[in-house]
């Protein structure tokens, strides 16, 4: 595949956490950047195993700076914004870390083993793919890419330059999902029938992307990772009402062996809800995320159909057992996820949420758009 210099527009866009609303236009920033960039560095430190190099300070990229900065197999060497402002937070709270306004700077580095990409989703493309011919092992912020064309790129170059690629799916290392996960795959709910969650709250408005993708990644990649039955189709409806994109959304997805799962995702509720109810033919269970003690309640519930002699003779029992909540794991999920996406490289392991996992979900999520722009039509997936 023959390479190509990364576009300017993606290179600059690194103030990524921040609310999309906040964000500049790529061109009008592009001159500050490349004229004058800001290089800072206080104090060498001791190289660790893996050096880090992290693009965006914004909502979500101080978090990926303090666990890859605290984990015994790595350190955060550069940490790239385009916001002064912001790296003279970094520069506060880690003054051993070197700072700076140009990316490729993380990019090119040859001290740099690992590129965090926390910026908005349409750069991910083109500064995952920048990182890759560079050399370096790539963590992606949720969704992957904006296409399955970008994802399926990335993912072979990768394979054939051997390294490692992680999608930020945070949600795969709490505690609640992993439990749930055991219960699942021990038998413990029995076949699963249907899986229905919603993810609402007040805010924070997306310009660039729709409810659908700034929310439902987080269910639809836990969905991937505790279901073992495949997605077949979807079905999608929203509505527009304050940005010009879907702020409202309601995902149906039809999985093989009679699996229906239902996503609600909205930035217009008055109120947070995280919380997600997983019917088997066994048990029944409630998973509510804002909860601080017993997240997961498990009940010993179901019904059983019967038959008698009779065409029309069916008869339905209801067994009401008990409910009981297990204990659940407290470690901070993100410390967990970047520890183990050191080990997988320096084990030479695949991360369960690798590139793969990635396209599946942009995938789904491109299917759901397309659904969502015929009025909620079922898309083959």
């Amino acid at each position: 595949m023959e390479k190509s210099q990364a576009p300017a527009s993606a290179l600059l866009a690194v103030g990524a956490s921040q609310p999309i609303r906040e964000i500049a236009q790529p061109k009008s920033i592009g001159p500050l950047l490349y004229q004058n960039p800001i290089n800072l560095r206080i104090r060498p430190t001791e190289k660790k195993a893996l050096s880090i190099g992290v693009i965006g300070y914004g909502y979500w990229g101080p978090n990926i700076v303090r666990n890859f900065h605290l984990q015994e197999l790595s350190q955060v060497s550069l940490v790239c914004d385009r916001r002064p402002e912001a790296l003279a937070k970094v520069a506060k709270a880690y003054p051993e870390i070197e700072v700076t306004t140009d990316p490729l700077q993380v990019l090119r580095s040859p001290d740099i083993d690992i590129v965090a990409v926390v910026t908005p989703v349409w750069t991910h493309f083109d500064l995952a793919k920048a990182a890759l011919e560079n050399g370096k092992h790539v963590f992606v912020e949720k969704p992957f890419t904006s296409t399955s064309e970008q994802a399926e790129e990335l993912i072979e170059l990768a394979e054939r330059k051997n390294l490692k690629i992680m999608v930020d799916h945070t949600f795969l290392f709490t505690g609640a999902v992993r439990k749930i996960k055991q219960l699942i795959d021990a038998g413990e709910l029995g076949d699963i029938y249907y899986y229905d969650t919603m993810r609402v709250n007040l805010g924070m408005f997306q310009h660039d992307v729709n409810v659908i993708w700034d929310l439902a990644p987080h269910d639809l990649s836990i969905m991937d990772y505790l279901l073992s039955n495949k997605p077949e189709a979807i079905v999608a409806t929203g509505q527009k009402h304050i940005n010009g994109v879907e702020d409202v959304a309601f995902i149906t997805i039809y999985y093989s062996k009679k699996l229906i799962a239902h996503v609600n995702v909205n930035w217009l509720s008055p109120v947070k809800v995280r919380t997600t109810l997983v019917g088997g033919g066994k048990k029944m269970l409630i998973w509510n995320d804002l909860e601080s003690d017993e997240k997961i309640k498990i009940y010993d519930r179901g019904v059983r159909m019967n038959t008698r002699e009779g065409v029309y003779d069916l008869l339905v029992s209801y067994r009401s057992g008990d409910m009981w909540a297990p204990q659940i794991e407290s470690t901070e999920a993100l410390k967990l996820e970047l520890g183990y996406f050191n080990e997988c490289i320096l084990e030479d392991k695949t991360p369960i949420n690798d590139g793969h996992a990635g396209l599946r979900i942009v995938k789904v999520l491109q299917a759901a758009d397309q659904s969502l722009r015929s009025r909620g039509a079922e898309v083959l997936i």
